[in-house]
């Protein structure tokens, strides 16, 4: 999930860069945003994520990975670098749906983001989340915990535009 939200952002930052840069300077003459287009092409660059093999993985990660996907069959294994730090993520399917482990360096589990049916959240977050649908369509919905939290995510779109919603069990935005 991770993956189609940055390569969404990097497509988005390519395409968009040059109306941002105009946009960008428009700012800055008038006393306001001083960031460059070329920054934030840089940052999108850094913040990117590569594809490896299991034993790519740090030995710490390795252990984590095969204990936290017992039952499960392993997709993928990604890297990931967000401002400035290094994650892993697993991508396995359980029981018919994705499921997305992402782990530190030293093998703790950061995050866990599981494909979910909208039936089978707390009501106020189905509602919610379908307000936020409106006329557009609910493309995944997932439960995530992260930080000890417990939020829903649903990807929605609208003809070409994607975005996303998340919301905690009382259908209250989460940031």
């Amino acid at each position: 999930m991770r993956s189609l939200l940055l390569t969404t952002l990097v497509a988005t930052a390519l395409v968009a860069g040059p109306a941002w840069a105009q946009d960008t300077a428009k700012k800055a003459a008038k006393g306001g945003e001083k960031k460059t287009a070329p920054a934030a092409a840089k940052k999108a660059a850094a913040d990117a994520e590569t594809k490896v093999k299991m034993q790519d993985l740090p030995p710490a990660v390795q252990k984590a990975v095969k204990e936290q996907t017992k039952g499960a069959t392993l997709k993928g294994l990604t890297k990931e670098v967000e401002e400035g730090k290094t994650f892993y993520e697993a991508e396995t399917t359980v029981a018919g749906h994705v499921k997305d482990i992402l782990f530190d360096t030293d093998g703790n589990v950061v995050s866990v983001e599981e494909e979910v049916a909208i039936d089978k959240i707390p009501a106020a977050a189905r509602d919610a989340i379908q307000k936020a649908v409106g006329t557009g369509k609910l493309a995944i919905l997932e439960t995530v915990k992260e930080k000890g939290q417990t939020f829903y995510e649903g990807h929605i779109t609208k003809g070409a535009k994607e975005t996303e919603v998340k919301v905690d069990a009382n259908g209250k935005p989460v940031k």
